[in-house]
């Protein structure tokens, strides 16, 4: 076979490789663009919802002020947009798997499935932990300590991107688990090393929330606490794993022993 006729057959083995992919990723470009038009009627309404655990912090007679001419448009545009993306998060891995799924074997087919579902259920609870639990306590915190005769007014712009900071911080957070896993399933570390590397984790918790968060304790704290929950419910789940894996090749060689007795 010349060298041509391989080349010909490579295109036509990737040519429907990529027609695939971009249907998909049209797909999914639509699939963000409906939401986003969905939702931006009720863009300012969205950010009001957004702002409500600043607000609630402040004085009574307070509000938020936008420092640029354009920012009351841009900034709800802005936030619509992300929060398209970040509805359409099951959507795009949903895609993304059955694009990856046919070159994939029944064994990593079993492993990927159920990673794509709860790293994404994680990081929703990861960012509505950040909603619901940090920001009224960090936003509190911030106010209390304002000087007196000091007026404290956020701009809508970095509002936005200081909580969607917060959000991202702690939705990747919340992944932890799922790595412990996989570092264990890749056979890249152990149960038992993962726990002798504990109090590094512990400090190293500490120092994300400290560079990831505000300079403040309690949002370091917020953070790091959950990283280190989360990485003993992984390492608890990994040690199940490595049991139940272990005691499956335990089970093979008896099998196999068993069917092919030693001759006498």
């Amino acid at each position: 076979m010349s060298s041509k006729e391989e080349k010909d057959g490579s295109l036509k083995t990737i040519i429907p490789h990529l027609k695939e992919l971009k249907t998909r990723i049209s797909k999914s470009l639509l699939f963000v663009l409906v939401i986003f038009l969905l939702l931006f009627p009720f863009s300012d309404d969205i950010y009001h919802q957004l702002a409500y655990p600043l607000m609630a912090s402040l004085p009574a007679g307070s509000s938020m002020i936008a420092i640029d001419v354009a920012s009351p448009f841009f900034i709800p545009f802005k936030l619509v947009m992300i929060l398209s993306i970040f509805i359409a998060i099951p959507y795009l891995l949903y895609h993304l798997w059955m694009f990856t799924a046919p070159g994939l074997y029944e064994k990593e087919k079993k492993l990927v499935l159920p990673i794509l579902v709860s790293s994404s259920i994680l990081f929703y609870v990861g960012a509505a932990f950040a909603y619901f639990v940090v920001f009224p306590l960090i936003f509190a915190f911030f106010i209390s300590i304002a000087p007196e005769g000091i007026a404290v007014m956020t701009d809508i712009s970095r509002y936005l991107d200081f909580v969607i900071t917060l959000f991202f911080a702690f939705g990747f957070a919340f992944e932890v688990p799922i790595i412990t896993i996989l570092l264990v399933i890749t056979n890249v570390t152990t149960k038992e090393r993962l726990k002798a590397k504990r109090p590094y984790v512990i400090v190293g918790a500490f120092v994300v929330g400290m560079l990831l968060t505000p300079p403040d304790v309690i949002s370091q704290t917020l953070l790091a606490i959950p990283i280190w929950i989360l990485y003993e419910i992984g390492i608890f789940f990994a040690g199940f794993i490595s049991n139940k894996r272990k005691s499956k090749i335990k089970d093979t060689i008896i099998d196999d022993v068993s069917s092919n007795p030693k001759d006498k």
